[in-house]
């Protein structure tokens, strides 16, 4: 599942996210949600999150 919409992503998800530095790359990092960084309802390259282990990047999957 796409993680575009903030609604859909809590505290405590596991998601895939794409740092900045691995953007052209497309290389994802697998993690739990600690904070959500974007106020937007939706953002179209993914919500902005903090992992638990402190990475920060935009949600590209949500892992269900």
């Amino acid at each position: 599942m796409p993680g575009t919409k903030r609604a859909k992503i809590k505290i405590g998800t596991k998601v895939k996210v794409v740092q900045k530095q691995d953007q052209r790359s497309g290389k994802l990092t697998e993690g739990i949600v600690s904070k959500l960084l974007t106020n937007s309802p939706t953002h179209p390259h993914g919500i902005k999150v903090m992992l638990q282990n402190g990475v920060v990047g935009r949600v590209k999957e949500i892992i269900e």
